[in-house]
């Protein structure tokens, strides 16, 4: 089996004819496309060359934010009022494949309210720009670019759910970091007329952002999971017991708040290596994950992986893809974690039960994979 190809072929097959991207096929709760999820799928089609799927991905994202780029006004109002912010001003983290708000249900919102994807779907259309030079997909896409760079001036300092959906009491350096990532990319594009006073908001706000995660999000020389927000008369808080984050990677790859050799992205880094990478194995999201058990997570192993790459340890990196081939299905499908060495094994089959199997195949596993792979190609 030919993981690499396999992967790009789960990729392509679980597109929609829209342009979405499913999490997991197999997995009736993943059967959205998540911005997130998204923007790492094209990121890795952009790698293969596949550069007409990721470009279907970004006009999907883009009619997405269109249709609902009025709730942008409605957020205004209410901070202006003093008010929270419901679902009637949020943008949604996930979709329907067609590009529609899921419908809601009674059980209240499942963690509708995270940041980070409206920072990571302009970074991936930013990479994608790069790469195939297409000038006239991102004037195509103007208006939604300044809607995205509209909504995260006004959100980013607002608590909200992390990216694993977990804690909308808090601030997340993940979600920081990949606000930072999109917003960089805009101003990066100040020579276009359209988007010139876009680009130039969005400078600043990106050195905003950096000041406030250098400023507020370190605790003991390495970067925290979470943050209390700022109070009247207060500043923002670390949460001392939220210990290290896998997807604290984010800050140094792939948004580049920090250089890869910063003291506190590599202490960050050995705190990661420690808590979280078992020896020989995956990478664990954090210590007190119970989500199916807490198993080792395939898409965190290849992140790792891919910063080993770009900091030269090539063998470590190696090993990485190794692991991750090894835990393959006999059809090459990757999981979205792996359960032989659990952190909570007591929560497994509660999960089981509610849920299912563990997803898989879990498309970002798959693009994930195929960056690793690359890095190490190239």
């Amino acid at each position: 089996m030919d993981l690499f190809q396999h992967s790009i072929n789960v990729i392509l097959k679980n597109q929609h004819p829209e342009g979405a991207y499913i999490a997991s096929p197999s997995f009736e709760t993943y059967h959205f496309c998540w911005l997130r999820d998204g923007s790492f799928i094209a990121y890795s089609m952009d790698q293969v060359g596949q550069h007409a799927s990721a470009a279907a991905f970004y006009r999907w994202v883009g009619r997405v934010i269109t249709r609902y780029a009025a709730k942008v006004d409605v957020l205004e109002g209410m901070l202006e009022r003093g008010e929270k912010p419901d679902h009637t001003a949020i943008l949604n983290t996930r979709f329907t494949l067609e590009g529609y708000e899921e419908p809601r249900s009674d059980e209240g919102e499942w963690g509708n309210f995270q940041v980070d994807g409206y920072g990571s779907w302009l970074w991936g259309l930013a990479e994608h720009v790069k790469l195939t030079g297409d000038q006239a997909l991102l004037l195509e896409l103007v208006d939604p670019i300044k809607a995205s760079v509209r909504y995260l001036q006004l959100v980013w300092q607002l608590p909200n759910y992390d990216c694993w959906e977990e804690h909308p009491e808090y601030l997340h350096p993940y979600s920081l970091a990949s606000i930072y990532g999109g917003l960089k990319a805009v101003a990066a594009w100040s020579d276009l007329p359209q988007l010139a006073e876009c680009a130039k908001l969005a400078g600043g706000l990106a050195d905003d952002v950096k000041s406030f995660l250098s400023d507020y999000a370190i605790q003991d020389g390495r970067f925290i999971k979470h943050l209390h927000p700022a109070k009247k008369g207060q500043p923002p808080k670390p949460v001392l017991k939220s210990g290290v984050d896998a997807s604290l990677l984010g800050l140094a790859l792939p948004y580049a708040v920090f250089d890869l050799n910063d003291p506190a992205i590599s202490a960050t880094i050995q705190a990661i290596e420690k808590d979280l990478h078992l020896p020989g194995g995956g990478v664990y999201r954090y210590k007190e994950d119970v989500y199916y058990g807490g198993g080792e997570w395939i898409l965190l192993t290849a992140w790792l992986g891919w910063f080993y790459v770009l900091t030269g340890k090539m063998a470590q990196a190696r090993e990485m893809l190794k692991w991750i081939e090894s835990t393959a299905a006999d059809n090459g499908d990757l999981a979205e974690q792996v359960s032989a060495h659990q952190l909570a094994p007591e929560h497994f089959e509660p999960w089981v039960e509610k849920w299912g199997q563990v997803a898989s195949p879990l498309l970002w596993s798959h693009a994930m994979t195929i960056i690793l792979h690359k890095a190490i190609e190239d």
